[in-house]
């Protein structure tokens, strides 16, 4: 099993679109997933035998990198891959010597709150009643991680 990191472009937006999908409870809209040109774009889907499985969007903006939007397809969930895409995040950001990276993760997401713990991730903060839910509003919890280059 080949697993391979690239940068996002149009050949893998279909793909993408359908995971983002079946993976968020409230997705982007299709535009947002399909705009590959914004102001510090650093965008990357994780392909196992040459098929999209995850993707990322990141902004890189003077050395502060803000992971926007992560996701696994739900078909090979709960097999390391998201973890190994995470790293690769961290990898990657590391690689352009930012000074950090941010995140912002739903309350609810206990998976991936303890992910982002484990690769380095702290909490620094909470967006109180940030993201809609079926029932309301649950926090966001702001996490970070600091290179030492």
């Amino acid at each position: 099993m080949l697993i391979q990191f690239l940068p996002l472009d149009d050949q893998h937006l279909d793909h993408v679109w359908r995971i983002e999908q079946q993976a968020h409870s409230h997705p982007w809209k299709e535009s947002m997933i399909r705009q590959l040109d914004s102001r510090g774009a650093t965008h990357f889907c994780m392909l196992l035998d040459n098929q999209v499985i995850g993707y990322f969007y990141a902004q890189n903006i003077v050395g502060e990198v803000s992971l926007l939007n992560i996701a696994i397809d739900p078909a090979v969930q709960g097999k390391g891959y998201g973890k190994q895409l995470a790293e690769f995040f961290l990898e990657h950001c590391e690689s352009v010597k930012a000074e950090s990276a941010w995140l912002e993760v739903r309350e609810s997401n206990f998976l991936a709150f303890e992910l982002y713990q484990q690769i380095g991730f702290n909490e620094i903060d909470r967006r109180v009643n940030y993201y809609p839910t079926e029932k309301g509003q649950e926090d966001a919890i702001i996490m970070s991680y600091y290179f030492f280059h």
